[in-house]
């Protein structure tokens, strides 16, 4: 009976052991269960993360492309710019040098303009002053015009005489024979009429002191040849001429026949300065004449100033054209 309980409890325990050392396989199994489990999870969310970080990186490879590429298209823009400023940078430097140019003419102009100013404020002094001289010339001529239209009226002698200029016109034909030199008793009796008078006037003290000149022109007509026309014009003025220095002693005193003498001048002109009738032709019987004239001392003061103001007027003109053509252009 001990020897059957025994042999139990020894199988109880060999049992014991045996459940324990299963219990323990089994533990063991499950923590090996839970351990890969642990690790197949580990794994798991390692090769989600990995491909995580793959997306990641990629998507972050892909922006860092699209960047670089945007640099680079930035870089392009840049290099763009930089060229399109260097030419700039260019053009602007031609720019500055042409204006530094156009101010250096401008400088020019200026001082030319005002070269030409102070120019034209010295001629415009003496035009003023030479104006006041040729209002005085021009009042001093136009005072012994009408001297010598009272003087004639005065003394009722009906003669031939230019408002402007105070010319005499003689007839020739009243004077001379047709193509002769010697004078006419009626011709001697109208020169004794008015040579005197016009004379007399001009040696007056109040005109004597502008007086340059007293002329005698001789004219003929167009007929013939000039040479014998100037040669026969010039024995008329001077037969004309004399006549007056045969008589100057009858209406002028010594002291103005000296005078006389000294302003007398004596001109033939041939054919030259014909006279024409209404219809353009010439009018051969006005054209023989023998006019009597004077000339002030400032007449070719008169002349050089109208050349001047003519000069300087079609120089404003043109200066003005040119400045319109700049304007236009």
């Amino acid at each position: 009976m001990r020897k059957k309980k025994s042999e139990n409890s020894g199988f109880n325990v060999w049992r014991s052991y045996s459940d324990m050392m299963a219990g323990v396989l089994l533990l063991f199994v499950l923590i090996m269960c839970v351990t890969l489990f642990q690790a197949q999870k580990s794994y798991n969310e390692s090769l989600k993360e990995r491909d995580e970080k793959i997306a990641l990186q990629e998507e972050y490879t892909l922006e860092i492309l699209a960047q670089q590429s945007a640099l680079e298209e930035k870089e392009d823009q840049l290099k763009n710019q930089d060229e399109q400023l260097k030419t700039q940078d260019e053009k602007l430097a031609e720019q500055k040098k042409l204006l530094a140019d156009l101010a250096a003419k401008l400088q020019d102009q200026e001082e030319t303009l005002n070269a030409q100013q102070a120019a034209l404020d010295e001629k415009t002094a003496l035009l003023s002053d030479q104006q006041a001289k040729i209002d005085n010339i021009i009042g001093v001529k136009a005072e012994v015009v009408e001297s010598l239209k009272k003087e004639f009226a005065k003394n009722n002698v009906n003669v031939d005489i230019d408002s402007q200029t105070g010319a005499l016109t003689l007839d020739a034909n009243v004077m001379f024979d047709y193509d002769e030199a010697e004078l006419t008793s009626e011709g001697e009796s109208a020169l004794s009429k008015v040579l005197p008078i016009y004379c007399k006037v001009l040696l007056e003290e109040k005109h004597k002191p502008y007086l340059a000149e007293i002329i005698i022109d001789g004219y003929t007509d167009t007929d013939g040849d000039y040479s014998y026309n100037l040669e026969l014009s010039q024995q008329r003025s001077l037969a004309v001429a004399q006549y007056l220095l045969d008589i100057q002693h009858q209406f002028l005193n010594d002291k103005q026949v000296g005078d006389l003498e000294d302003y007398l001048t004596v001109n033939g002109h041939s054919m030259a300065n014909p006279i024409l009738d209404a219809n353009g032709n010439v009018d051969k019987d006005a054209s023989r004449r023998v006019e009597v004239k004077f000339r002030l001392k400032d007449d070719e003061m008169i002349d050089e100033l109208n050349k001047i103001m003519s000069s300087t007027d079609n120089k404003n003109n043109q200066n003005n054209q040119n400045n319109q053509d700049k304007k236009e252009s």
